[in-house]
């Protein structure tokens, strides 16, 4: 397993980006959840960077909604095709907005 790592960095006009990078599941997805809750609940908006992410679970997918439902919220990919699949099959693909990592996040 892929240790799951979540590195936060504001940008400007309250955007912070949120870098997960490893495997999330049931026993590892609190770490984004913590670094989100604490650092980034003031942010105008949230980038979720996944595109390093190589395993989530609906515990990862659970916090994304989550987060979605609290605040404005951006994927940053291109996301992993695990990732796509999950949220293809869940009907959750639709309740993000997308962006590539290679264009602006705000």
């Amino acid at each position: 397993m892929e240790s799951p790592r979540v590195a936060v960095r504001s940008e400007a006009d309250d955007v912070w980006v949120v870098v997960c990078t490893g495997e999330f599941d049931l026993d590892t997805t609190g770490e984004l959840a913590v670094a989100c809750d604490r650092v980034t609940a003031d942010a105008q908006l949230l980038v979720i960077d996944v595109s390093g992410v190589a395993f989530a679970d609906s515990s990862f997918l659970n916090v994304l909604i989550r987060l979605r439902n609290s605040r404005p919220l951006v994927l940053a990919g291109p996301l992993p095709s695990q990732l796509h699949r999950l949220l293809e099959m869940t009907g959750a693909l639709a309740l993000f907005a997308l962006r590539d990592n290679t264009t602006s996040a705000s």
